[in-house]
């Protein structure tokens, strides 16, 4: 949480830092490994930057919150092993130590910031905002405590990360876009090309005769290894969730009748929404006189534009999201269209209508009942599924097989003879019934035969077991078990080897002056084709691939291309237009903001570089190793 509020709070900081730190943290580490020569370091010190210590305790807590961030976004448990060997652990230390380079450079500029200020900012932050939108100071403290911060230790991280963000406004906080960026842009998404152009059938290639077994073998030799194969794994899998245990047809109607009136106000009902209208007055005199001239037949607008006061939309809401209950309870009160009577609001005395009612609508039984029964049957399968798993597991410990210990609990396991890493069989084809395929395919292939694997837990609280049964190893394979798959694929390389060398040709004629449309008949009345408006970003008529290449060639020359069914573009470029660039347009204003973005991004990439450099950066690299959550000797 607290994490969240830092980000909320950070500005460019937020979102450059954390989104460059990959960037320089290569150079963070230049010197990684080579802080144990150092002296003068704590165990408990993972890092110097400077003259700034980070300490480990430091990196342990970065290291768990993000840590915790990847398990939640990924919804599965992951271990230490597994989070560094993404790179986690590197990312946390970079950080830390960008921050570090930050800090003393804040304080080599005497930047500073007094205590008001820094209260000031964090009165205004919407993290620490209760019911009224105001600051709460229950919900701050309870934040505080959550997250191991005193008051006086936050105020003192909140003004490190301020101080950043002065820095990194100033450096890179409006950077300049060059306007021939822009232009070069403005070209490569705008300009449109006309092509005239027709298409080379892989019969073109001419009659492609059978190879002998010496060219077979020969091709073949040069390109064994695409036709490898892989390694295999033979699986018993079991699995056991409450959608495969549920029952639906055993629910009772009733038992469905009761979870739906129980549920029906917050599953099945889609609350009265209004499109509220609110005009505010200066006292409720001019409430009252403005009120009076509506009733008397005057239009709202006529009323308040008497009082020169805007009529102020508030969007559609139910009556709940409206903050303010006394506009609230006057808005749901009025017929659509209606004015209400004078009344005092948060703001003061004002006047709503009812300008549009979207009234409340509920899903009825019949519509939901068989979900509703599913659902019911699911959740009370969940006990058989823990009653099995009781069972399976207690007969895995008594030493039996998975099939047997499957046999024991009266349920069939489910056998795949053989499994390559990314599920398919041995014909190739992919195998739609692995339960739980990633995290199967994941566990199984960094498993053995006779290993005792960890249980695989589903979405719905199930669970999957498995073993492997057997290894069959990656190998080359032989020309005589390929041979028709082999012939296959040398039959396609010579018509794409054929049909490029005519395409070759045919260019060479259409750029020495020859018509296209005569060629186009003279290799068997090709249709002759025009496109006046291929873009990079739409290719028109083109395939993607070939309208890519168009943007290859120069105007007024031809080229070739591939295309589909082992076919090949012939085009002429005829002429290239690019409109007229509007520097104010919506799209260019959004291009030019992420290019001034992608600018600060590159400029604080160095600076931040340049600081670590001018600061020296040493690390202990067994500490940082023991920090998050590796051995302390290297591997």
């Amino acid at each position: 949480m607290l994490d969240g509020m830092r980000k909320a709070s950070q500005g460019w900081l937020g979102k450059i830092v954390m989104a460059v730190v990959v960037g320089f943290i290569s150079l963070s580490f230049v010197i990684w490994g080579v802080g144990d020569i150092f002296r003068g370091f704590g165990s408990n010190t993972v890092a110097r930057v400077g003259k700034t210590e980070i300490p480990a305790e430091a990196v342990r807590n970065a290291y768990q919150t993000q840590l915790q961030q990847l398990q939640r976004q990924s919804r599965r448990a992951v271990t230490n092993e597994q989070a560094r060997a993404q790179g986690l652990d590197t990312r946390v230390i970079g950080k830390l130590i960008a921050d570090a380079a930050l800090d003393g450079r804040a304080r080599e500029l005497g930047l500073s910031m007094s205590d008001a200020e820094i209260a000031k900012t964090i009165l205004t932050d919407p993290t620490f905002a209760g019911p009224t939108g105001k600051f709460d100071s229950a919900k701050f403290n309870e934040i505080l405590r959550d997250n191991g911060y005193s008051e006086r230790s936050f105020a003192a991280e909140q003004r490190r990360v301020y101080l950043r963000q002065e820095l990194v406004d100033a450096l890179a906080g409006n950077a300049g876009v060059p306007k021939a960026a822009l232009e070069a842009i403005h070209r490569f998404r705008n300009e449109a090309r006309s092509v005239d152009y027709f298409e080379l059938p892989a019969e073109a290639a001419g009659e492609i005769k059978s190879p002998d077994d010496a060219t077979l073998q020969a091709w073949f030799d040069a390109r064994k290894q695409g036709f490898r194969a892989p390694e295999y794994r033979g699986l018993v899998t079991l699995q056991v969730t409450p959608a495969l245990l549920a029952d639906a047809a055993s629910v009772p109607d009733a038992d469905a009748l009761a979870a739906y009136e129980r549920d029906k106000a917050r599953l099945y009902t889609t609350p009265e929404k209004r499109a509220v209208e609110q005009v505010l007055f200066a006292d409720e005199k001019t409430a009252g006189e403005a009120s009076a001239k509506v009733i008397a037949g005057e239009s709202l607008e006529a009323a308040a534009e008497a009082f020169k006061t805007p009529i102020v939309p508030i969007g559609e809401m139910t009556k709940a999201e409206i903050f303010d209950k006394a506009l609230a309870e006057a808005a749901f009160g009025l017929a659509q269209g209606a004015v209400s009577a004078p009344f005092k609001g948060q703001f003061g005395y004002m006047l709503a209508r009812a300008a549009k009612v979207t009234p409340e609508a509920v899903r009825p039984l019949a519509e939901v009942v068989e979900q509703l029964k599913r659902d019911i049957a699911a959740q009370r399968a969940k006990k058989s599924v823990a009653d099995l798993r009781d069972k399976i597991e207690d007969e895995r410990t008594s030493g039996k097989a998975l099939a047997d210990a499957a046999k024991a609990a009266g349920l069939a396991p489910v056998v795949f003879d053989a499994v390559d890493q990314s599920g398919r069989d041995k014909t190739g084809k992919e195998i739609q019934s692995l339960p739980e395929r990633e995290a199967l395919l994941r566990a199984a292939f960094a498993s053995d035969v006779g290993v005792d694997n960890e249980t695989l837990n589903t979405k719905d609280s199930g669970y999957v077991w498995f073993e492997v049964s057997g290894v069959e190893k990656a190998r080359e394979r032989a020309l005589a078990e390929v041979k028709d798959q082999a012939a296959a694929a040398w039959r396609d390389d010579e018509i794409s080897r054929l049909l490029s060398a005519k395409a070759l040709g045919i260019v060479k004629r259409i750029d020495g002056g020859e018509a296209m449309e005569d060629i186009a008949k003279a290799e068997g009345g090709l249709e002759l084709r025009h496109d006046g408006n291929v873009r990079r970003s739409d290719p028109g008529s083109l395939p993607a691939g070939a309208a890519a290449r168009v943007f290859s060639v120069v105007t007024g020359r031809a080229g070739s291309a591939e295309a589909a069914n082992q076919s090949r573009i012939v085009f002429k470029v005829l002429d290239a237009v690019t409109p007229v660039m509007d520097a104010d347009s919506e799209t260019n204003k959004s291009v030019e903001a992420q290019l001034r973005t992608s600018i600060g991004e590159d400029i604080l990439v160095q600076y931040l570089a340049k600081l670590q450099l001018d600061q020296g950066v040493v690390i202990n690299d067994a500490a940082a190793r023991a920090a998050t959550g590796g051995s302390a000797e290297p591997n």
